[in-house]
């Protein structure tokens, strides 16, 4: 019976130290303070251009001398700055490597066509401002694409474009070897961003 009535002695003084903590602990003051709205938003880099194929109307049965312009705009659609270059590839070397290429941009209403004579030899430019000239087999056209600010490479702000001139000549001097060919030239316009990419 002492044994039962000193257990319960200990579970009743247990009991009360623990309501007493309990609520101790209970009526302590609390705070927080929550610093939200950390926002890191991340830009977008998006180059496109107008159009998107076909630059200057198809040229078919052409002989020395026949020459084909086309104007091209090059747009940043994204919000980051950003630098291009383009590069060039054909389906025949030998036909492309006959032709010549040149690239200006734009400085007034229109293009200063038709930047070449019959010959292959280049016009003069009224308005507009070379940004390259000489054969259409070249791959590298304008700026390096390789990565970080390189010569000739062109920069455009977030939202902003700009418009290129461009023309080709099979010269008079083309010779007979090359008739019956067909070349088919893809330009790649390669961009990057210019933020911590010096």
């Amino acid at each position: 019976m002492r044994k039962l009535k000193a257990g319960l002695v200990v579970l009743m003084a247990t009991a009360l130290v623990a309501a007493i903590f309990g609520v101790g602990s209970q009526a302590l003051f609390t705070d927080s303070a929550p610093v939200g709205s950390n926002t890191f938003d991340t830009g977008t880099l998006d180059i496109t251009t107008s159009p998107t194929s076909a630059i200057w109307t198809a040229v078919t049965a052409g002989a020395p001398g026949d020459r084909a312009t086309g104007p091209l705009t090059v747009n940043n659609a994204g919000s980051l700055q950003l630098r291009y270059a383009v590069t060039g590839s054909n389906t025949s070397s030998t036909l492309a490597g006959a032709m010549n290429l040149r690239i200006a941009l734009r400085g007034g209403a229109s293009c200063d066509f038709p930047y070449h004579n019959t010959d292959g030899t280049n016009t003069t430019l009224t308005d507009d401002t070379q940004l390259y000239s000489g054969l259409l087999s070249t791959a590298a056209l304008i700026g390096n694409n390789a990565q970080g600010n390189q010569s000739g490479d062109r920069t455009l702000n977030g939202g902003a474009s700009e418009n290129l001139c461009f023309g080709v000549v099979l010269p008079l001097s083309a010779g007979n070897t090359l008739q019956g060919l067909s070349n088919t030239t893809t330009f790649t316009f390669d961009a990057e961003q210019t933020s911590n990419n010096p």
